[in-house]
């Protein structure tokens, strides 16, 4: 069983910790010269238009952004990402409330420490994600899942529903802690919360997705639809690629940290009894669960995060101290390189003369040239490219340039498809942007600027009559 006492004695410590790490990380921020990301503009897009639900994501990294940057009066850069240094810092407070819980003092700073220093967590404080919206919200569930054995107070039970169910508004992925404490009730006598205790988390998360379900339920399963896109094989066929699988476990190392990463492999070796276990059953179905999805189709190497929230408190509990040593080391090398090459960019280059992050340089330069061409045309922009479209509704959020994606026939194919495709209404030419010469009468205009990410691209803009794109998209 875990402790009924929580030592207070960690937390000025590991508050020091967390203050200086989310400082540094906003400071970086402050001088990032990066571009935003294409999902980070999207995030940004869809806190524009406030729903219950949106084509590939749960709505919540929404209304967060929506929320900061109209409190900032700005939708600058900044305050688009300065959320997820300080969610990763609350998350971190919560897991050292959680190791303090059930390991003690020293456990709950170095599970601080350890968090903070992980190359995820580094990389999700300077690029806003579903991922850092959700581990706050993970990590309190969990913690006040071990409370809710101890105490039994209605009041904790359903504080594990509701920030289940907000971790499941910010991504899916939140399913993993249901799976998770399904096993340690259904394994783990000792701790069972209670069947009075069990429906008051189960009605806390139904009431708290409830938005969301009915969302999806009246828009045809929209981001279930795309979350099966995603897994692949359910459409197609599994492709049992042992490479893809590999390739994706040893990725782990980079996402947890090497020394991390072995440490929890290790903790899933050594079986115990009590909160060890509870944390490892919590722990290993999203990486078992995503492995086996790198077999059989693909997988990102972000999508087993949902692993290391109880894994960071596994990591330190096998740990000697020696070994902790060596992780923040290790760790902290990866993590402080990131905000480094942010503030550099676009140095350094590789050896091909490519900025190292050319994938976030280059969207904003191309988005300001496409507008002002449309601005001296005087017309709409269309275009069937998802990176484009979003990064232009950003870029001309304070412009009068209408834009459009292309007109699709089927399931829509992306967000912008889905809800700002070229309407019947729209007559005269419109300015299309892609790599390809529209099957249209088309007069190709020069004028875009091509760099970073789009640098040596065949991308080209054209004046085509609106007519033609629509009878293509019927």
């Amino acid at each position: 069983m875990p402790s009924r006492t929580e030592p207070q004695s960690w937390r000025p410590l590991a508050l020091i910790f967390i203050a200086v790490a989310v400082a540094l990380r906003l400071l970086a921020l402050g001088f990032d010269r990066t571009d935003l990301f294409v999902d980070e503009v999207q995030y940004w897009f869809w806190g524009q238009n406030l729903d219950f639900g949106y084509y590939s994501k749960p709505p919540l990294i929404g209304w967060l952004i929506r929320l900061v940057t109209d409190l900032a009066g700005s939708d600058a850069a900044f305050w688009v990402r300065m959320p997820g240094a300080v969610l990763h810092g609350v998350t971190a407070y919560l897991l050292g409330a959680l190791a303090a819980r059930l390991s003690g003092r020293e456990a709950a700073i170095w599970t601080v420490a350890l968090y903070l220093s992980l190359p995820f967590v580094a990389l999700g404080s300077v690029m806003i994600s579903t991922d850092t919206v959700m581990a706050p919200f993970y990590a309190a569930a969990l913690l006040f899942f071990f409370r809710t054995i101890e105490t039994r107070h209605l009041r904790d039970a359903l504080a594990v529903g509701i920030f289940a169910g907000l971790a499941f508004m910010a991504k899916y992925a939140a399913i993993y802690f249901l799976i998770g404490s399904a096993l340690v009730m259904l394994t783990q006598p000792g701790l069972r919360p209670g069947w009075r205790n069990l429906m008051v988390m189960i009605a806390g998360f139904v009431v708290t997705i409830l938005p969301n379900v009915l969302w999806n339920l009246s828009h045809d399963l929209t981001t279930v639809s795309h979350t099966m896109d995603n897994a692949g094989w359910v459409r197609t066929g599994a492709a049992f690629d042992f490479g893809s699988m590999a390739e994706f476990f040893f990725s782990q190392f980079g996402v947890f940290g090497p020394v991390t990463m072995g440490a929890l492999i290790l903790a899933y070796l050594r079986p115990k009894k009590g909160a060890h276990t509870a944390l490892v059953l919590f722990s290993i179905p999203a990486l078992l669960t995503v492995t086996v999805q790198a077999l059989l189709e693909k997988a990102y190497a972000n999508w087993a995060v949902a692993t290391y929230f109880s894994g960071v408190i596994l990591a330190v509990m096998v740990l000697p101290r020696l070994g902790r040593w060596i992780a923040l080391g290790v760790n902290l090398m990866l993590c402080i390189l990131l905000p480094i090459l942010i503030v550099l960019a676009p140095w350094p280059q590789t050896g091909a003369g490519a900025p190292l992050l050319e994938r976030y340089l280059g969207r904003h330069a191309l988005s300001e040239s496409i507008l002002a061409l449309a601005q001296e045309q005087d017309l709409p922009v269309v275009s069937g490219n998802r990176d484009i479209l979003a990064d232009l509704f950003y870029i001309g959020r304070d412009s009068e340039v209408a834009l459009y994606a292309l007109p699709e026939t089927g399931r829509s194919s992306s967000y912008y498809a889905q809800n700002f495709a070229l309407p019947e209404t729209v007559s005269g030419d419109v300015l299309v942007i892609g790599g390809r010469t529209p099957p249209c009468e088309a007069e190709e205009v020069e004028g875009l600027v091509l760099e970073g990410l789009y640098a040596g691209d065949d991308l080209a803009a054209w004046r085509v009559p609106a007519a033609c794109l629509l009878e293509m998209g019927r």
